[in-house]
């Protein structure tokens, strides 16, 4: 007789358990009963559980995702057309390295190791496409999936057609969309509750608000039939149920979890001279925009760096000197610009930067599952009218906060860093312990579908 781990073994019941369980391990080592054979889950099983059942666990059981098989003009397609993409912009170099873009090569010391791209923000529904190849658990039977994910690459068809198009070009390829999707068994069984999508773009672009040639956009989140889509995108509308903002690309994508803290424990250590910076331009066609005002304050003030941006000027557009700036300062100015949200707070983050935010749409309405609720543990808010008015000075709010009060608040920041960068979507599986934009929103989606249906 002999224990092992608490447990009482007699020698001679050894033989007859031996023949079932080697059967059993021979059995699981040749075959799994993953759906379309594209993961392979750990069991493990109890020998000593209740009467002599075998319990599995699967790791995926809830978890499954379903990707449809879009035919290729819903997405690829797009992608071989890349220099019809941007009237402005040659795209094709930013689709390049799965949706990363061409690699920056920094021979300043301001980025760190591997692992930098030069990622254009439209690009997301790329990479996040690609990102989900690489999920450990998609299955091809959707019976199992726990939501169903719709490779439409939106932004890129729309971003296409906004400028010089009429509205039946700019509808034409979501209203082929839809009519696709409700050829299918899996849209019907839900009505599409368990459905979504990725936008590069704000949701703005989706909402065309009137039939008129000269509106904005196409209307394909107006649609009866997409009411019940999840959409995530890098900004969604005030006063919608169905749309969850999530981050921008930054110009970060690691391959492993020490990527992120050699990253972290860089801009930890950062020496910070400036106060606060902006990096942006002016509005001068939005009466409303309290840009002019931030400026004006930055420069003459002692305590600020400005990188100013516009028409002409190229400081916006290198990756490293935005990242250089925000490495050196305390707090990054984040007011509104053609929208509520900028790609900007996303590297201010990414740099260890504080971001001070102006109006609530800005964030705090927006990336609910990625940003901590409690917004006063990782950034400053100054109303935007108190500016407007002249009622506050930026450098007078910014310098009231104790050494320990902005150490506390940057380190909250650095730990937002691994939550908010899409990870190198070619690097493989998933690693335990390191958990991207890209997780966290399929966590997100998987526990909305579950609300909606009711389960």
């Amino acid at each position: 007789m002999e224990h092992i781990h608490g447990f009482i073994f007699t020698k001679r019941y050894i033989p007859s358990l031996a023949i079932p369980l080697a059967g059993l391990l021979l059995l699981f080592s040749f075959r799994s009963d993953s759906p379309g054979g594209l993961h392979f889950p750990e069991f493990r099983f109890s020998l000593f559980s209740k009467g002599t059942s075998l319990a599995p666990t699967n790791p995926c059981s809830g978890r499954y995702i379903y990707t449809y098989d879009l035919p290729t003009r819903f997405n690829t397609d797009l992608l071989r057309e890349c220099t019809a993409l941007c009237q402005w912009t040659d795209m094709c170099r930013f689709i390049a390295n799965s949706g990363l873009g061409p690699p920056l090569n920094d021979t300043s010391g301001v980025l760190l190791g591997t692992g930098w791209y030069a990622t254009n923000q439209f690009t997301l529904e790329v990479i996040f496409h690609n990102r989900m190849k690489q999920y450990q658990c998609r299955t091809t039977n959707s019976s199992l999936a726990a939501a169903i994910y719709v490779p439409f690459y939106a932004g890129l068809d729309i971003g296409q057609h906004l400028w010089g198009y009429n509205m039946s070009v700019r509808d034409s390829l979501s209203l082929d969309l839809v009519q696709w999707l409700k050829s299918k068994p899996e849209w019907w069984l839900h009505g599409g509750k368990d459905h979504f999508f990725i936008s590069g773009r704000i949701t703005y672009d989706y909402r065309r608000p009137t039939e008129e040639e000269k509106s904005w956009g196409n209307k394909l989140m107006l649609l009866p039939e997409t009411k019940n889509f999840t959409l995530l995108a890098i900004e969604s509308a005030p006063f919608t149920t169905n749309e969850v903002a999530i981050p921008y690309p930054t110009y970060f994508h690691p391959s492993n979890m020490s990527q992120v803290e050699s990253w972290q424990e860089k801009v930890r250590s950062m020496d910070r001279p400036w106060l606060f910076s902006f990096a942006g331009a002016r509005r001068p066609m939005q009466s409303t925009s309290i840009r002019d005002h931030l400026i004006n304050q930055c420069t003459q003030s002692d305590e600020c760096r400005l990188v100013q941006c516009g028409y002409g000027k190229d400081n916006c557009h290198s990756p490293t000197r935005i990242i250089k700036l925000f490495k050196h300062s305390k707090f990054c100015l984040q007011p509104t610009g053609d929208s509520y949200t900028r790609r900007s707070t996303f590297d201010s983050i990414l740099s260890g930067c504080i971001p001070v935010f102006f109006h609530p749409g800005s964030a705090y309405t927006q990336y609910m599952w990625h940003f901590p609720k409690n917004y006063s543990r990782y950034s400053v808010f100054i109303p935007e009218d108190e500016v407007r008015e002249g009622k506050v000075s930026i450098e007078e709010v910014l310098s009231k906060y104790s050494e320990e009060q902005v150490r506390e608040m940057r380190e909250n920041v650095v730990g937002m860093i691994a939550r908010i960068v899409y990870k190198d979507p070619r690097c493989g599986l998933e690693l335990e312990g390191y958990r991207d934009a890209f997780d966290v929103a399929i966590d997100g989606v998987i526990e909305r579908v579950k609300r909606l249906k009711g389960d």
